[in-house]
């Protein structure tokens, strides 16, 4: 595998674009929107999915006066492996994010790189299928840098997250296709509200895709495989609560 560097990225970033404003919420504001992506459309396929909505729109962002004072977890809190204990342990030294599958340049990259590597800040809504939401200040590295460096293959068609935490012994992982992957405000987040991430909220590497509901916000990020099909990670629906409770695979809000 090969390190990336700050100059073979820097080349590869797309202009920010900047958001809407409007006022912070304790709720999700279209509630029963957000219920009905769970268990509708048992005949959509995910290329149907993909027209729904613009895809290529900004989530809203906000000013830092709408952030809201407490922002919940969602998911796992803490990853019971060895594995994660011990980066956990050494502050995520020795930890490294591995992206292959396929790409023509497969890397590893330390912490320490990530941060070095250019930055987005957005002030977003996560909104939460259990019926909550809040507003916080992200910090990443923008997904799609990390994928023009390594050089995606034209065959792939999606992006597979694959996370430290697991439920019974099945280890969580999530997927997004290359539309998400691609867009502007889809980063890699390190930092929460100019903390570094707390092992709550995902520590130390969080994907955020804002257009989409929590669930894909995968946690613990370990390794980012690209793919040309689902069909071989876990039971093929393209993430952990798609394959256990028959969530929706595309969130989009």
């Amino acid at each position: 595998m090969t390190l990336l560097t700050r100059r073979g990225l820097i080349g590869s970033i797309g202009a920010g674009a900047g958001g809407l404003l409007l006022s912070g919420c304790d709720k999700i504001v279209a509630a029963p929107k957000v219920r009905d992506v769970i268990g509708l459309g048992e005949g959509l396929t995910m290329r149907a999915q993909r027209l729904v909505t613009d895809r290529t729109a900004l989530a809203r962002e906000f000013t830092a006066s709408d952030m809201s004072p407490v922002f919940r977890t969602n998911g796992n809190t803490m990853p019971e492996s060895d594995a994660y204990q011990a980066h956990m342990t050494d502050n995520f030294a020795n930890w490294r994010l591995v992206i292959d599958g396929m790409v023509r340049r497969p890397a590893a990259l330390s912490l320490a790189q990530i941060k070095a590597m250019p930055t987005r800040t957005q002030i977003t809504r996560h909104d939460c299928v259990e019926g909550w939401s809040a507003i916080g200040k992200w910090t990443g590295l923008p997904l799609k840098l990390a994928l023009d460096a390594v050089g995606v293959l034209p065959s792939a068609r999606y992006i597979v997250f694959h996370c430290a935490d697991d439920f019974d012994g099945d280890p969580y992982y999530e997927s997004i296709d290359l539309i998400d992957a691609f867009h502007p405000q889809t980063i890699l987040a390190w930092a929460m509200n100019d903390q570094p991430l707390s092992v709550r909220h995902g520590a130390p590497l969080r994907l955020r895709v804002e257009r989409q509901l929590g669930y894909k916000q995968a946690k613990y990020v370990m390794r980012i495989e690209a793919v040309d099909s689902l069909q071989r990670i876990g039971a093929g629906k393209g993430g952990y609560w798609e394959d256990s409770a028959d969530y929706q695979w595309y969130a989009g809000i």
